[in-house]
């Protein structure tokens, strides 16, 4: 991996949200279900559990390879945006928007809303989208969403490029409807390396049989962590998942207290028998 400059000199300050809950990763069935353009890199990638990457030799047919959604330059008018199911509904507290390793080809602004829908679109993106832009038939479907109208959870905001000390843009929004689907609309075009979403679960128990047992600290349900000791390893969050962890480092695991012990020797000779 290329070494990561910086651009600021100092690191951002962490706003309080991020110990809330990710509602759109893909590790609780969070997908992007459509997208305007992705010419350079699919919109899946936003999603992805793990940290952008940057591979300095790897290359695709259609240009450089970015681990993030990457579109286009924009040569009509409009800009790019895709639509994202949430894995888990629910109320939203902030978002991280990280435009890592896109430095001069990051999105200039973005803004993001929100929608509840009460049924799931029957809209999907298979395969590898590379070098792929909607067809006329997938804008159609999409319009019929109506997400332009959705409420809006962040205004037109500008991004910091992807450099280590600022790629990490944080915004906070106070609606507190319940969402299960995001727009977010890159103004005009460019690259964002991933989107995290972060808040509380909100289940529609009007579907849940008043006989069934139900997790009541689950994600799904509305459990979050409060606080923490220690998460050097693995965040708290991570206990109240969807299914069985995947291994060792998808838990809880705090780093070692480390005692030093220190042995004091006298310099006091002893005596001789």
């Amino acid at each position: 991996m290329a070494e990561r400059k910086t651009l600021l000199g100092k690191s951002q300050a962490e706003p309080d949200f991020l110990h809330f809950n990710d509602l759109a990763c893909e590790a609780v069935g969070g997908k992007v279900i459509f997208a305007t353009d992705e010419w350079f890199a699919p919109a899946k990638n936003l999603l992805k559990k793990e940290p952008p990457q940057f591979k300095a030799s790897a290359f695709t047919d259609f240009g450089k390879w970015m681990d993030g959604w990457e579109t286009r330059r924009k040569r009509i008018p409009g800009h790019d945006w895709c639509i994202i199911q949430l894995g888990v509904p629910g109320s939203i507290y902030g978002f991280d928007v990280d435009t890592s390793f896109f430095t001069g080809n990051h999105s200039p602004h973005i803004s993001i809303q929100g929608g509840c829908l009460d049924q799931m679109p029957a809209l999907t993106l298979d395969g590898d989208r590379t070098g792929m832009a909607a067809s006329s038939s997938e804008m159609a479907a999409a319009a019929k969403l109506g997400s332009e109208a959705w409420p809006e959870l962040v205004g037109v905001s500008p991004l910091q490029p992807g450099y280590s000390d600022c790629c990490h843009n944080y915004f906070r929004t106070d609606f507190r409807g319940r969402v299960t689907h995001l727009r977010l609309n890159m103004l005009p075009d460019g690259g964002i390396a991933r989107l995290r979403v972060y808040g509380v679960g909100l289940r529609d128990w009007s579907t849940v049989s008043t006989n069934q047992k139900v997790d009541l600290v689950a994600l799904t349900n509305g459990g979050m962590c409060l606080g923490y000791s220690n998460a050097h390893f693995g965040h708290p969050r991570n206990m109240i998942g969807l299914g069985q962890a995947a291994n060792m480092a998808d838990g809880w695991e705090t780093a070692p207290i480390e005692i030093n012990i220190n042995l004091v020797t006298s310099h006091m000779a002893l005596p001789v028998n």
